[in-house]
């Protein structure tokens, strides 16, 4: 059928443009769907990209342009992005020429040959995607982790790797079986019910005013945005690069129509606060793809071929959000001019005395709110911060947890100086991330799940540690990233306190309104530093997420609200986010947990202990089987000991139970720390590594729960720190004292090769994330 296609098609021409990579495709029309598609990709990134600088370096930034911009694939994963809509796009493209010349529908991939896919896929980049590396060409492969978690697991070596798919723990549910958004088709049913519009599910259910917040009396602030600080350790889903429809050009930000990568969140008729015009809609994009998913019906070994998404981050608790999990951020964020092992630091200001995170180097207003906000426009503004990861400027308590952990890095490598003065920089760097890893695996098992999950989930199934299994799979689930893990965010206060040295409000620097704290490192630069925010993480209770006080105000009406335009709703946002993600509804993941199915009000009230709330949910969803699985999640009462109902438990612990067994570095696993290690990494404690790396002097010793007379706040100087003695290295003898010079001078001279357009990984090609003069960074490494 093919050749009778190409025949009819009449194109035998390849494009004098075309640069042959090794491999070219199988036909001539292949060859020119592919090159039309290529070129229809690289434009309408080029012009995104370019759009979505311009507009966040405008006088006012809109909301929803900060936020894809902080969602924008970059580095590895852009051209992973890059590579799956390369393929897409030339397979719509040969499905729609075909279709026109035979007037009826037919798969792209039913008129190509296995050979023919296998080529697309290389020339695509797609096949560079799967392909396993070399992991005995990875040095030190049992003693550090590598930034992109590549050879974690020896027999499988992406599993868990940054820039590959989430995995799925109950298969996808697609409007059309393989790629649409659920709800997609207004038309469609699921179980004999239309699904109701996300924005009205917000309005009706989740609705509260930030005067009615109950304060939860056990946990505090701290426990919610350490959750937060945690869940960017393990999960980040790009967006589309595009902000136009590749099939017809359309701009997603000046229509409501559904055209890919566009999903417009449409405002119901009524809406209390928002425009509610038959053309007005909350922008929102589709997540990006993973290479060869969600076009056709089979990829290419005959399997179905639903579409997938993809995590920029690694699968495991290495605090990727500090070290950077692609090798080229990872590398920019270090201190290569040290030979001590350190961390970039900002150049230009100083926490009384302390170190900040360096500024990004990309100049862009979307952090340039302090003249708004203070209405002074003399005020001076400061860039964004860098850290690993990209959300590190979205609110200032945020921020301030990375600042922590960044000075904790540069303390401990100094302190493995002292011990170590014959370890190169190299060593210093890699056994502090190490020991830094360390300290996140044991504060999120040891200190803060059990207050999450409870005393069942814990005991039965994130107790004990059970050692390595090669076997588990520890990729993030789609479920777990897209609703699970968004608990907390129902446990947002409306406020962040600042705190003087007193654990009073502060003076000077008075507690911040949320929606005034996104975006704003400034507060943290000319507003008393990071000291008065932790203390009002420690000193501030959290938001008890109660059924008739569900999500603040902050969060569903100003979400980014800079100025008085449209903002956004982050409760309607998490739950587009599982339709696009093919998330299956409630009902289907309290089977999966072994939990009972609820088929009516009387059984969904049981199940909830409010009838009134079930009665409301069926009313909207017509039955519990298509219940958003987020907001079921977060509608059930708590477990015993958690912060969360029994799904979400057993879909958390279930999560962390396969991080941790999945992990060959894990630090309880032998041979990566020795017993003596082990035995001091025991003592780590978040309230020490506060008073190590701030001038706050007193703390509540357990820094998650309230302070009380069982958890009472301690000076500093009570608290002992981890003992370092077990990292000195005494293997060292006269001359045999040298480090790893050999593995820095390889990353010395690979980042003197980085030129402008690599480096910002950075971006290729017509993309350029980090502004950066090549020339500093050579004196820099000199």
């Amino acid at each position: 059928m093919l050749l009778s296609v190409l025949f009819v098609l009449g194109i035998s021409l390849v494009p004098a443009h075309f640069k042959p990579t090794g491999e070219t495709l199988g036909s001539p029309f292949l060859q020119q769907c592919f090159e039309d598609a290529k070129k229809l990709v690289d434009d309408a990134y080029k012009y995104s990209r370019e759009e979505s600088l311009r507009r966040v370096r405008k006088e006012v930034v809109r909301p929803h342009d900060a936020l894809r911009l902080l969602k924008q694939p970059r580095g590895d994963t852009r051209s992973a992005v890059r590579s799956a809509d390369y393929m897409a796009q030339t397979l719509r493209l040969v499905h729609d020429r075909v279709h026109n010349v035979h007037k009826r529908s037919l798969n792209a991939t039913d008129l190509l040959t296995g050979d023919d896919m296998l080529k697309l896929a290389e020339i695509s980049g797609c096949a560079a995607r799967v392909r396993l590396p070399q992991c005995l060409t990875v040095p030190n492969l049992n003693k550090y982790r590598t930034a992109t978690s590549v050879c974690n697991n020896l027999n499988n070596p992406r599993l868990g790797a940054s820039n590959t798919p989430f995995t799925r723990w109950l298969p996808a549910e697609y409007d059309d079986g393989i790629s649409q958004p659920k709800g997609w088709n207004r038309n469609r049913t699921f179980n004999n019910f239309m699904l109701p519009l996300v924005r009205q599910v917000s309005n009706n259910i989740l609705s509260m005013t930030d005067a009615g917040v109950v304060n939860d009396d056990e946990f505090t602030h701290m426990v919610t945005l350490f959750g937060q600080w945690n869940d960017h350790d393990l999960s980040f889903t790009p967006v589309s690069p595009s902000i136009r429809s590749f099939s017809n050009g359309l701009n997603c930000d000046e229509s409501c129509e559904q055209s890919e990568p566009c999903i417009p969140i449409p405002i119901p008729p009524g809406d209390p606060r928002l425009p509610s015009r038959p053309d007005s809609c909350i922008p929102a994009f589709r997540s990006a793809p993973v290479c060869g998913t969600g076009y056709s019906a089979y990829n290419f070994g005959g399997e179905p071929n639903k579409r997938e998404q993809i995590n920029a981050l690694t699968a495991f608790l290495d605090l990727g959000q500090v070290y950077g999990s692609e090798e080229k951020l990872a590398l920019y964020l270090r201190n290569l001019s040290s030979d001590a092992g350190l961390m970039r630091v900002n150049t230009e200001f100083r926490d009384k005395g302390r170190e900040l995170l360096p500024f990004h180097p990309m100049q862009v207003q979307m952090c340039a709110t302090r003249r708004k906000i203070t209405n002074n426009p003399n005020a001076q503004e400061v860039p964004c911060f860098i850290a690993g990861d990209v959300r590190v400027d979205e609110n200032i308590a945020l921020t301030s947890i990375h600042t922590l952990f960044l000075r904790e890095h540069n303390r401990l490598a100094r302190q493995l100086k002292r011990l170590n003065p014959h370890w190169d920089s190299e060593t210093l760097y890699q056994e502090a991330r190490k020991i830094m890893g360390a300290y996140t695996q044991k504060l999120v098992f040891k200190d803060y799940l059990p207050h999450i999950v409870g005393d069942e989930a814990m005991k039965k199934q994130l107790d004990q540690y059970p050692g390595y299994n090669s076997e588990i799979d520890p990729s993030i689930a789609n479920v777990f990233a897209t609703a699970a893990y968004r608990f907390a965010h129902l446990a947002i206060q409306p406020s962040l306190s600042r705190l003087d040295e007193n654990y009073r409000e502060h003076p000077q620097f008075p507690s911040v309104p949320l929606y005034e704290a996104f975006f704003t490192p400034w507060r943290v630069v000319f507003e008393g530093g990071i000291d008065p925010v932790l203390r009002g993480l420690l000193g501030q209770p959290a938001k008890l997420n109660t059924q008739d006080q569900m999500m603040v105000d902050a969060l569903r009406e100003r979400l980014f609200q800079f100025v008085q335009r449209l903002a956004l709703d982050l409760g309607s946002l998490n739950m587009q986010r599982s339709r696009d993600h093919g998330i299956p509804g409630y009902n289907a993941w309290r089977k999966f947990c072994g939990l009972s199915q609820p088929r009516n009000v009387a059984e969904l009230s049981q199940v909830l202990g409010n009838e009134d709330l079930a009665r409301r949910l069926l009313q909207l969803y017509g039955t519990a089987d298509n219940i958003d699985v987020w907001l079921g999640g977060v509608a059930e009462p708590f477990v015993r000991g958690g912060r969360v109902g029994p799904l979400f438990a057993c879909l958390i612990a279930t999560q962390f139970q396969k991080i941790r067994q999945g992990d060959r570095l894990w630090y309880e696993n032998p041979g990566v720390f020795t017993r003596f290690q082990r035995n001091a990494l025991r003592s780590v404690r978040l309230s020490k590594i506060i008073c190590d790396n701030t001038d706050i002097t007193s703390v509540p010793v357990n820094v998650f729960k309230v302070v009380s007379r069982q958890n009472r706040r301690v000076l500093c100087s009570r608290l002992s720190g981890i003992n370092m003695s077990p990292w000195r290295d005494r293997s060292c003898v006269g001359e045999n004292c040298f480090g790893n010079t050999f593995q820095e001078d390889l990353y010395k001279e690979d980042l003197n090769n980085i030129d402008l357009d690599e480096l910002d990984q950075i971006d290729p090609e017509v993309d350029q994330d980090l502004e950066v003069d090549p020339e500093n960074l050579n004196n820099e490494i000199q």
